[in-house]
């Protein structure tokens, strides 16, 4: 498939699994993912954000099928993801690739940056001997590392070099589509603007389309086009960056915004609250909305029916029964500007 449609269609993905189970059966199903989706164009950068626990990751690792997922369905390109089997998938996984939160715990310690870097290419069967090595130390530099390191293993560098080992090895085999599972999360505040600068110059040089997931939600309006919110399990609201985060419709997203500090003290006050309570347990989802237990605004219908993730405007879409008679938000967080280098901007769906 080519042309203007999108380059990753989710449609009602599920993934479900069983926890505690022991040799006799028992355990409880997890809801994890519970019925999201979502669209990602060709070079466009969307944003996945919501707190710990809303299932973020797991749909990231679903969509790329290192989970197998319960129901729904994943076209990449107009391929049907879901029904490859492994040869076939292993063929796609070159132009599907993820970048990890932790490359401690992702990079092999016993191998050197040179193979970790190489594995890729040599899986794919792009290269081999002295053209694989000298691909390895031209990706070490266009992520910015000394091709002297080519010889270390990861437990002899800094954070942000590994993490830099990680985004070579996810490009070495040039990908079209590009899971960033919080890739700074693990780093100091002072690595973090470096790691992203890289990727976006990246994304920029090789129209790379990502899926980019986050909690912090001023580093998600910098550097997206649209932005995904999720809860517990479910896509609650979307929508183009600027325009969702100028004026959130969810009151989920409103309570995600409270809680990122404004850089004038002054203007916290009157705001709306952070959230109540804690997430609830993707064991036991609530009945109806499954933010009432912790919206202001509920009334008795969302504690009986689930809304349905609908329009509301060009680009934008939301999974509240009242978000038409809701008061003005009084939260937005404004984002910069993007240069002409920066994705296609929103898509008809979510």
């Amino acid at each position: 498939m080519t042309g203007g449609g999108p380059l990753l269609e989710v449609r009602g993905l599920v993934h479900h699994y069983r926890a505690g189970a022991g040799l006799l059966g028992g355990g409880v199903t997890v809801r994890a993912v519970d019925g999201v989706d979502l669209d990602v164009g060709r070079g466009e950068i969307v944003g996945l954000v919501g707190e710990s626990g809303s299932g973020k990751t797991t749909l990231g690792r679903a969509i790329l099928r290192l989970v197998e997922p319960t129901a729904g369905t994943v076209r990449f390109d107009g391929i049907d993801v879901l029904a490859l089997r492994s040869r076939e998938l292993r063929a796609l996984r070159r132009r599907m690739q993820v970048i990890f939160q932790d490359p401690s715990a992702a990079l092999n310690p016993m191998m050197r940056v040179g193979s970790l870097v190489g594995e890729p290419l040599a899986i794919h069967g792009l290269a081999r001997g002295r053209e694989r090595r000298r691909r390895v130390l031209a990706l070490l530099e266009e992520v910015g590392l000394d091709p002297a390191l080519v010889d270390r293993r990861p437990g002899e560098l800094s954070g942000g070099q590994r993490q830099r080992v990680m985004i070579a090895r996810a490009l070495a085999v040039r990908p079209e589509f590009v899971v960033c599972d919080e890739p700074v999360a693990s780093l100091d505040v002072s690595v973090q603007a470096q790691v992203i600068n890289l990727l976006v110059e990246l994304q920029r040089r090789h129209g790379i389309a990502y899926l980019f997931i986050a909690h912090d939600l001023a580093l998600v309006g910098h550097l997206c086009d649209r932005v995904a919110v999720m809860y517990l399990g479910r896509i609650v609201e979307t929508g183009p960056a600027g325009e969702l985060l100028a004026g959130p419709a969810h009151p989920y997203t409103r309570a995600l915004l409270a809680a990122v500090p404004p850089p004038d003290p002054a203007l916290a006050r009157g705001r709306t609250a952070p959230l109540p309570g804690d997430l609830p347990s993707p064991v036991d989802v609530p009945p109806g909305c499954r933010f009432h237990p912790r919206c202001p605004f509920a009334e008795e219908r969302c504690r009986r029916e689930e809304p349905a993730l609908v329009p509301r405007g060009p680009g934008r879409f939301v999974a509240c029964h009242l978000a038409d008679r809701l008061p003005p938000a009084d939260v937005s967080l404004p984002r910069p500007a993007k240069s002409d280098a920066g994705g296609p901007g929103g898509e008809s769906r979510p």
